[in-house]
């Protein structure tokens, strides 16, 4: 496949993917399962590469992560009012530290790239390098946090946008090994490895069979009720 159709594809991709989880999130306010460090990085990201698509001249990477981006911080605002939990001070410096670094090294390279004019490709080849570093670690909170506690309420989660993350990681990655850019290569094989993790758990955990003890455990209760009726009514 041409590079460039790789590219509309895992920006199509990429700016659809959001949408379920805002739906699930900020419709039917649906947020357990949700970890909240991948969700501000989920925000943070994308303005990473926004600034990374600037100083590069990649049109693509700025449209699709404006979309992604804007998405992204619809969720997490969702996520923080839903659970307060996640508010207070110790929690923010928690899930929202990588996220601020982020953020902070997209600002500095952005003021870097306006004072020293003819800079901007080096720049981005330098912030390409940090978002390879960000991506890979984005990608692992919330497997992680799923495989950390496998009895949580995965209800929050919507599986279509793990599996459209998939797809356009996929993309991506082809796009970024064909048109010679390393960072969207790596950065796109971190976010399909974390992906296909999450997609896998998820399908698991909702097609898990019902065990002996569910049928079991039930029948047994109802029985113990009627036991207890009967003699209560003397017979």
């Amino acid at each position: 496949m041409h590079p460039s159709a790789l590219g509309l594809l895992g920006a199509a991709l990429s700016i659809a993917l959001p949408w379920p989880q805002v739906w699930r999130s900020c419709v039917q306010r649906h947020t357990t399962g949700l970890s909240a460090t991948a969700s501000w990085l989920t925000f943070a990201l994308p303005i990473g590469w926004i600034t990374y698509g600037l100083l590069s001249g990649e049109r693509i990477q700025v449209i699709t992560n404006t979309v992604t981006g804007a998405a992204g911080l619809a969720v997490l605002v969702a996520l923080l009012v839903a659970r307060r939990e996640l508010r207070t001070g110790r929690a923010l410096a928690a899930s929202a530290g990588g996220a601020m670094i982020m953020l902070a090294t997209a600002l500095g390279c952005a003021a870097a790239a306006a004072l020293l004019p003819g800079s901007g490709r080096l720049i981005a080849d330098l912030l390409g390098m940090v978002l390879v570093a960000a991506s890979i670690v984005s990608a692992v909170p919330q497997p992680l946090a799923l495989l950390r506690d496998r009895t949580q309420d995965l209800s929050g989660l919507s599986p279509l946008r793990w599996r459209l993350t998939a797809g356009a990681a996929a993309s991506w990655l082809g796009y970024g090994a064909l048109t010679g850019q390393p960072a969207v290569f790596l950065s796109a094989s971190a976010g399909l490895a974390g992906a296909l993790v999450v997609c896998y758990l998820l399908a698991t955990r909702q097609a898990a069979p019902v065990t002996a003890l569910d049928t079991v455990e039930p029948v047994r209760w109802r029985e113990t009720v009627t036991t207890r009726n009967l003699a209560m009514a003397g017979v």
